[in-house]
């Protein structure tokens, strides 16, 4: 099955997409559509090719992204092959719908895509094995990990590259496991104008879907809604070294779909000089 969150007069509704149809239903968004999946009550239909695709999740309470987790990738970076998963995390207010206009602040010079396969958590997680991990999983999505790389690299911390605001597409659907059987060997790619800057199989990950829930749930209680970003693919030779304003981004992975996300420039002015004003002396 696929669901997706959609905006219909300024208001989020789940759907279930059938094709062309988008299918309301009484739930408040896709994971809430997915988990009451035998008593869900359709309240009407849209053109599905049409509608305003929001983000899949519409407020997580936990996004939990995984770096150096596909295997091509961390040999691309001569890195050692890491013997637990590395993690940084995501605020909701990174996420934006997989068809939004993205803002580049002109704060950065080094502004970077990431195609990354997306888990949505289906229900409250504690400390639990690989097999229970893997029932618990909703479905899948589509996200991309845009990141400051000038601020991601200023400190051993990468928090401060990874969170501009409205910066993560999350969509266009989720959908759910038995359609993929489990997201084994999808490809996922990342394309700027056309020009392909990743390429990667889901076969490649160093640390499943299911792995990777168990081992947060030993420290974290995950909740339904909550995001996992499982990692991204190394760079193709074509890739260039930042983004900039009016370029169209597309994320995809095989069996979902894709973010098609328009790039502009920041209104706002550059305040880097106004810090270092105020800054440390």
């Amino acid at each position: 099955m696929r669901f997706a969150t959609l905006r219909i007069d300024d208001t989020l509704t789940a759907a279930r997409i059938e094709g062309d149809r988008a299918v309301l239903v009484d739930a408040s968004h896709a994971v809430d559509a997915y988990l009451r999946r035998e008593h869900l009550m359709e309240t009407g239909e849209v053109d599905a090719r049409t509608a305003h695709y929001a983000r899949v999740s519409p407020s997580p309470a936990h996004i939990l992204c995984i770096g150096l987790n596909y295997r091509s990738h961390i040999q691309q970076l001569e890195r050692p092959t890491p013997a637990y998963p590395t993690f940084f995390a995501k605020f909701p207010s990174t996420l934006t719908g997989p068809l939004d206009d993205i803002t580049l602040p002109r704060i950065s010079d080094h502004i970077d895509g990431e195609a990354e396969l997306a888990v949505i958590v289906g229900r409250r997680l504690s400390r639990v094995g690989v097999n229970e991990a893997n029932e618990a999983i909703a479905g899948y999505t589509v996200a991309n990990d845009m990141s400051l790389r000038d601020w991601q690299h200023r400190t051993t911390e990468a928090l401060q590259g990874k969170v501009f605001d409205r910066s993560t597409p999350l969509g266009p659907v989720l959908v759910t496991p038995d359609e993929l059987d489990n997201a084994r060997g999808l490809t996922v790619t990342f394309t700027v104008d056309g020009v392909e800057w990743q390429r990667g199989s889901t076969s490649d990950l160093l640390f499943t879907p299911a792995e990777l829930l168990a081992y947060c749930s030993t420290f974290l209680t995950l909740e339904p809604g909550d995001v996992i970003l499982t990692g991204t693919p190394g760079r193709t030779s074509a890739a260039e070294t930042t983004l900039s304003p009016g370029r169209t981004l597309v994320t995809a992975v095989e069996g979902i779909g894709a973010a098609v996300n328009p790039t502009s420039a920041d209104p706002l002015p550059d305040t880097r000089l106004l810090w270092q004003e105020c800054g440390p002396r």
